[in-house]
């Protein structure tokens, strides 16, 4: 029996077992990403979400208010302006025509408030264009008859400031024995004053053509 104790040799080069991969930590880092990328796209979908409600609020108001403004009502509540087009004029303005709604009297024209008015800073009142501010207009007016005999076609202007309160502005008188239609054309620039008003007369609204709106105008604007 040897006296020799025992000796073991450890090689350090021994090849070891692979340790095991860190699954927990990739799982979590997986996990932190996806809910980064979910905060972000909910984030997304909500701004987006947020802008269609403010866009679609803004898209009511702008409706609301335009067909608020937009309505006509004749009389002295009547309003100062019907922006169509969005725009506002810069100056006084009026342009009306004929259409299915007038009813004249005898000898006075009266004009639509449904046939595409348009009145800024200005009211319509049975038949008369009242002027709001004080300044120099141009003022005109058209009309289509019925071409038989004497016809006269005025603008005639409504005032305190002179005796008898009404003076013509524009008239033109034309005779004729055929029985063909005619127009009458009439414009001119004039100082108006606030609450001046303004008409449209003829010799008998019986002969007036009636067949199309835009054939028959009254029209007054601030230069």
């Amino acid at each position: 029996m040897s006296k020799h104790p025992s000796v073991f040799v450890v090689d350090s080069h021994a090849t070891r077992p692979p340790l095991p991969p860190r699954v927990g930590q990739k799982k979590q880092r997986a996990g932190a990403a996806q809910t980064l990328m979910f905060m972000l796209v909910s984030l997304a979908l909500c701004g987006m979400a947020i802008e269609a409600c403010l866009i679609y609020r803004l898209y009511q108001l702008e409706s609301a208010d335009s067909a608020s403004s937009s309505k006509i009502i004749s009389g002295d509540d009547a309003p100062t302006i019907w922006p169509r087009y969005g725009i506002s004029p810069s100056k006084p303005v009026a342009h009306l025509t004929g259409g299915d709604d007038v009813v004249h009297k005898q000898e006075t024209m009266a004009w639509s408030m449904i046939a595409d008015p348009l009145l800024y800073e200005m009211t319509y009142k049975d038949g008369g264009l009242i002027i709001q501010k004080e300044g120099y207009y141009y003022v005109y007016s058209k009309i289509l008859f019925k071409d038989n005999g004497n016809f006269h076609h005025t603008v005639t202007r409504h005032t305190i400031r002179y005796a008898g309160g009404s003076i013509p502005l524009l008239q033109s008188r034309i005779y004729s024995s055929n029985s063909k239609r005619s127009n009458s054309y009439l414009g001119g620039v004039f100082h108006l004053y606030k609450d001046d008003t303004l008409y449209v007369t003829v010799s008998n609204t019986t002969r007036i053509d009636r067949n199309k709106a835009y054939e028959n105008i009254f029209g007054v604007y601030m230069i």
